[in-house]
């Protein structure tokens, strides 16, 4: 199968109506979308990631009447946030309709809906006339994609249609919220923090897993956004080919050092200096750590999974 690179969102949605799988660009990283009401397109999914089939997938939305047809219900919290915050890199993990089918939500009762603010992909969105399923557009456990380029590399001749923008503003996933509860619970940090979220709804708090519960959200269970390369953030190795990422010019000899501004920039660049990394042979990586605020824990969450082995 050939993989179409387009620029026209009219081409795109038209491959989504057909059935299809189509990548397009958000504000956080490049999904790759199916309509969310189509269980075959949805399957395809799960196919051309080689994502295991318990990990549930986020719903786009480009139009809020759309969360009507996803959500059995809209809880007080989730309103809340909704009306501070879409649209927004903000998922929120909600009771599914009937009409959603159970392989979308990985089996659950529940649903996570976000509406990106990009414009691109609202305008894709819209140009659908559906709610779009859509997890990052890599091959499963690889570093979420950032750049369309990217996307290529994972998934040509795996899914339909590649729609070309930008390279991503934000650079890490979501900020996903369960709110099916009386208060919300943080479950995946995103560029959405919890800070912001807790001014909106004080009672918000952070998921602790308790075990071999079921996940209601994409990047809890398994292992996420690795390299080749093994990724270390202390007890850096000092020897092999080794590259670094971080706040600060690092001590001693590295074959590539990224060295960013600020945090923000950091979880803008991660992903895409991990596949910098891979492409020119590294062994390890070493990542210096951050504050976890802000955007940081966020950072930090992407990190620690990242160096899992």
């Amino acid at each position: 199968m050939d993989t179409t690179l387009t620029r026209s969102t009219s081409v795109a949605a038209d491959v989504i109506r057909r059935g299809g799988l189509v990548a397009f660009p958000t504000e956080t990283v490049y999904g790759l979308g199916a309509d969310v009401f189509n269980a075959d397109a949805v399957a395809r999914i799960f196919e051309a990631k080689m994502r295991p089939a318990d990990n549930p997938l986020i719903a786009h939305v480009g139009d809020l009447d759309q969360i009507g047809r996803l959500a059995e219900t809209i809880t007080p919290s989730a309103q809340k946030l909704i009306d501070a915050f879409f649209p927004a890199p903000l998922t929120i993990v909600l009771p599914k309709s009937d009409e959603v089918p159970p392989i979308a939500t990985a089996g659950l009762e529940t649903i996570g809906v976000r509406m990106p603010r990009h414009e691109l992909a609202r305008e894709f969105l819209k140009a659908c006339g559906t709610p779009i399923v859509a997890p990052s557009a890599n091959l499963s456990g690889r570093p979420s994609p950032t750049t369309w380029q990217a996307v290529e590399e994972d998934l040509n001749g795996r899914i339909d249609c590649i729609l070309q923008g930008a390279a991503t503003e934000i650079g890490l996933e979501s900020t996903v919220v369960d709110c099916t509860g009386d208060h919300p619970v943080l479950l995946r940090a995103g560029a959405i923090s919890l800070e912001e979220l807790r001014e909106i709804v004080p009672e918000t708090s952070v998921y602790v897993s308790a075990g071999d519960e079921a996940v209601r959200s994409p990047g809890l269970k398994h292992r996420h956004y690795s390299p080749r390369a093994k990724v270390y953030l202390k007890d850096f190795p000092t020897s092999g080919r080794r590259a670094y990422i971080g706040l600060h010019e690092p001590e001693g000899n590295f074959a590539v050092v990224k060295v960013c501004r600020d945090a923000a920039e950091y979880a803008h660049e991660l992903f895409a200096f991990f596949r910098e990394c891979d492409r020119v042979g590294i062994e390890a990586i070493c990542c210096e750590t951050v504050e976890e605020s802000g955007i940081g824990r966020a950072l930090m969450d992407r990190l620690r999974r990242a160096s899992e082995k």
